[in-house]
């Protein structure tokens, strides 16, 4: 009940009458639900109530992701925000494709349309195509509703039956969840093999191949070896949350890129760098961005550094001296000791750590048992680093690192 599963209700929700229940419920408190609902149906039909009250909780949920200014005029659907682009990822995206010169894009496997819509606020006319009636008519909608649909056409139709060549490029977002129907409208669980997107990454390469200029997105934790060697490879982190990776055509061919949200670092090359020195524990420890990680660039963190890996097989660097990074989150370290609890446990009483973040690389220590068992306690804070140096298993006591190398 309440969400958004057919064509009738959504058009329901898009009447005067639609459109005064989702104003309403804009900022309604869903632990109330029940009694918003018996309220609301007083006066409206109880599907009505019903579907504005599901496509009032994904609003809700889709906040995060385009803002509350767009998020409040949008529709969605379960799926569709649960798979759409984050706007800041989308208009870096869509920048990238106008700096390239393009002015036309078919984005097929549009979803609710989150790319199609950065893409046309930059400038660039869109066809946007999904083979979900639903699903399409909710991006033709957010179109609409957000003054572009001159610039946006929606299609509804199997992808794999587009002509694509009348545009400059192409844009391909295949499903990554299974679905019970072959759309997109409904959810299901994550699909891991690139074979199993739909359409198929294979597919989706040879759509791009065929195009002036194309854009893949695919799951941050491809395999580097299925990446196609005239493809630029391009991970994207947002707020330090690693979102997607794109492959790229008609661009750097073999080039492997990680770009930082919002400040917009970008690290890139064209070879793979060669892999980087172990070396003990020095006075700094620098936590690479996950965007960097993915793409396997931590070697061009060490050599920013001038440090070394903590083990080879842990994406941890050191260093004597502190220099800034965007591509690192720097941390001062005060103690390296062999993994041991009892022993954390009394450092951490003695220098009355009461706020303690843990992270962990290497290690299979859950980090809420770990802060539970040690039971922190105090007006100080500090971070411990659950990893392995040398191969053997070791904590990393520390803080954040200020250029003064102290807090």
């Amino acid at each position: 009940m309440g969400r958004v599963t057919d064509l009738a209700a959504f058009s329901a929700l898009r009447t005067p009458e639609g459109h005064a229940l989702l104003t309403e419920l804009r900022h309604y408190d869903p632990a109330r639900e029940l009694a918003v609902a018996s309220r609301l149906r007083r006066d409206h039909p109880a599907e009505l109530v019903s579907a504005a009250l599901g496509q009032a909780r994904l609003r809700q949920r889709a906040v995060a992701k385009f803002g509350a200014d767009d998020a409040y005029r949008m529709f969605f659907t379960p799926n569709g925000v649960e798979q759409s682009t984050r706007r800041s990822v989308a208009e870096h995206r869509a920048a990238s494709f106008a700096r390239l010169g393009v002015r036309s894009v078919a984005d097929l496997c549009c979803g609710v349309g989150g790319d199609a819509l950065a893409l046309a606020r930059a400038g660039v006319r869109v066809l946007a195509v999904d083979r979900d009636p639903l699903t399409a008519a909710v991006a033709r909608a957010n179109a609409e509703v957000l003054g572009l649909a001159e610039l946006v056409e929606v299609r509804c139709a199997d992808v794999t039956e587009v002509d694509a060549s009348p545009y400059d490029a192409v844009f391909v977002d295949p499903a990554r969840r299974g679905t019970a129907t072959g759309g997109r409208g409904r959810g299901g669980g994550r699909i891991f093999d690139p074979e199993a997107y739909s359409p198929p990454l294979s597919w989706a390469i040879d759509t791009a191949r065929r195009a002036p200029h194309a854009a893949l997105k695919i799951a941050p934790g491809i395999p580097h070896e299925v990446i196609p060697p005239e493809a630029e490879a391009e991970w994207i982190s947002d707020g330090g949350d690693v979102k997607e990776a794109v492959l790229w055509f008609g661009t750097s061919p073999g080039s492997v890129r990680a770009t930082l949200l919002p400040s917009g670092a970008s690290l890139a090359v064209s070879a793979p760098p060669p892999a980087p020195p172990v070396r003990p524990v020095g006075r700094y420890l620098y936590e690479p961005d996950g965007a960097v990680i993915r793409a396997h660039l931590v070697a061009e963190v060490v050599r920013a550094v001038g440090g070394g890996l903590v083990d080879e097989t842990i994406a941890y660097v050191t260093a004597d001296e502190l220099r800034p990074t965007p591509y690192a989150t720097a941390y001062e370290i005060t103690d390296v000791l062999p993994f041991h609890l009892k022993r954390l446990k009394a450092l951490l009483r003695e220098r009355e750590v009461g706020v303690l973040t843990v992270k962990k690389r290497g290690s299979a220590v859950v980090p809420e048992e770990l802060r539970r068992k040690v039971g922190p306690k105090g007006p100080n804070s500090a971070t411990v680093f659950l990893t392995r140096v040398a191969g053997a298993p070791t904590m990393l006591v520390g803080r954040p690192a200020t250029p003064a190398g102290r807090d």
